[in-house]
């Protein structure tokens, strides 16, 4: 059976439409992914149960993925340090072909059954460690192999797919597919099956870092202070968090200036340690 990312696209003759049809299809489509990532919550709330119970424990957990798939699995692995200071080696992405093909396809690497456990072995996974798959199609050699091999070794599998009944799914635990339809441009995985990855990707590893208390109320306190723009953020948490404190006071305690709450940031190295020197001297100063 013809798999549903492959199926012809629902429009014809893309080159003679206007500008503003082609974008309103394109559109149109897209509209249609967020229902189709709604049918997998049910399965993903386990999933991320399970997943941090184990990261709770020291496990780690990989992504594998190949072309569009591996980049976004590569992109939300690496973009979880500086959002939520957790460190590099314990949310790992790895894409069939190297990092060289983040930018460039390696031909044949994800043909290649054996690829992602390989690629795996010089982190030295162990059995409660976590590993996701992450396959448009769910037929894609590299994940498949790397799944079934991860499964076989102990470790926790899920796999995120937009066809149903893939290969990669019944290899899987837990099997997230977003079943999102035929692309606008027929095949061109990239559209809606990459919007719907990237949001599964980013629903499954921010409930985890919230879960693992990586996040206060809803800020990043524990993001590394990378660049000016993130200074000036946790710069402003501080100010927020202290006229919060001077409301709650029975004084009057002196307001810290923004000045002193850049430093106070800056020496020492992250949010949620200044919060905490901060609410300290209050409640000293009460």
């Amino acid at each position: 059976m013809r798999k549903v990312t492959e199926q012809d696209s629902l429009y014809s003759d893309l080159g003679r439409m206007s500008v503003r049809d082609i974008l309103e299809g394109i559109n149109r489509e897209d509209a249609t992914v967020h229902e189709a990532v709604r049918k997998v919550i049910p399965t993903l709330e386990i999933l991320v149960e399970r997943v941090v119970e184990r990261m709770m424990r020291g496990a780690r957990m990989f992504y594998i993925g190949a072309g569009t798939s591996g980049r976004l699995a590569v992109t939300d692995a690496s973009e979880l340090p500086p959002t939520f200071g957790v460190g590099f080696d314990r949310v790992i992405g790895l894409i069939a072909g190297g990092d060289g093909a983040l930018r460039r396809a390696v031909e044949h690497a994800e043909d290649d059954e054996e690829g992602a456990w390989r690629d795996m072995a010089k982190y030295n996974p162990a059995s409660d460690d976590i590993l996701i798959g992450v396959a448009a199609s769910g037929t894609t050699p590299y994940v498949i192999g790397g799944i079934r091999r991860a499964r076989r070794e102990g470790l926790l599998t899920g796999v995120i797919t937009c066809n149903p009944q893939s290969p990669a799914a019944a290899e899987a635990e837990y099997a997230l597919e977003a079943v999102v339809g035929p692309e606008f441009v027929t095949g061109s995985t990239r559209m809606k099956a990459g919007t719907a990855q990237k949001m599964m990707l980013n629903m499954l590893s921010t409930a985890i870092m919230i879960r693992l208390g990586r996040v206060e109320g809803n800020r990043m306190v524990n993001m590394q202070l990378t660049n000016n723009k993130l200074i000036e953020r946790g710069t402003r948490m501080i100010l927020e968090e202290d006229l919060r404190l001077q409301k709650q006071s029975a004084g009057n305690p002196t307001p810290i200036s923004e000045e002193d709450a850049r430093a106070l940031l800056l020496r020492k190295g992250s949010v949620r340690e200044a919060l905490r020197e901060l609410r300290s001297k209050r409640l000293n100063h009460e």
